[in-house]
């Protein structure tokens, strides 16, 4: 289901006119994709916010435009970095009963019990690009690392796709694992060892000849 946001048709595209927008708490956007002309806007910039974080970046947003309505996706957004505040967005018009590829988060759940005896989880793999219709995308695909012990890992060819989505990764990526403790300082003591040895030997060879 689309979450519907408010949106103004700007017509006023001047520096000064783009500054008091910013300033009025609405950021200025673009719109365009399926069966859209071009055209400018203006959303409150709070609102956009808080749609993202609660709906995920791939949320399907039904911008309101002076009694229309269009599906979009969240294509692209600035942020200033020294404000942290919105200061453009891209939305991207989509054909609901066309599918799509995007980009969803992975998310982690549970402890895993070779972290627990001491083994270092490592997660190589943070997004899965999946195929889909917009009303199907996931908000994330959720995977339980609670029995994966000290060797073990997940593979992408582990994940089973949905009922409405396809997974596009390379299914030999590795999605989480769990590594071995480090013991490198143990084994270059030995190394070091076997490395000394042979220059005692030959010392004592030299001597032996002369």
């Amino acid at each position: 289901m689309a979450v519907t946001l408010e949106a103004k048709k700007r017509e006023n595209l001047k520096t000064s006119t783009t500054k008091a927008i910013r300033l009025a708490g609405d950021v200025p956007g673009i719109i365009y994709g399926y069966q859209v002309d071009p055209k400018t806007v203006t959303v409150n910039s709070i609102e956009l916010l808080k749609t993202v974080r609660d709906e995920g970046k791939n949320a399907i947003i039904s911008l309101q435009i002076d009694g229309e309505a269009v599906d979009v996706m969240l294509h692209e957004y600035q942020v200033d970095p020294l404000r942290d505040e919105l200061v453009h967005a891209d939305f991207y018009a989509v054909n609901m009963k066309e599918e799509l590829d995007v980009q969803v988060p992975i998310s982690l759940e549970g402890e895993a019990k070779g972290a627990k005896e001491g083994g270092v989880l490592q997660q190589p793999l943070y997004e899965l690009a999946l195929r889909a219709k917009p009303k199907d995308i996931p908000e994330q695909i959720t995977i339980n690392v609670s029995d994966l012990e000290v060797g073990n890992s997940i593979l992408v060819s582990d994940l089973k796709d949905g009922k409405n989505y396809e997974i596009l990764e390379d299914e030999t990526a590795t999605i989480v694992t769990i590594l071995v403790p480090d013991e490198e300082p143990a084994e270059e003591s030995a190394e070091e060892e076997e490395e000394t040895e042979p220059e005692v030997i030959n010392e004592k060879s030299e001597e032996e000849q002369e």
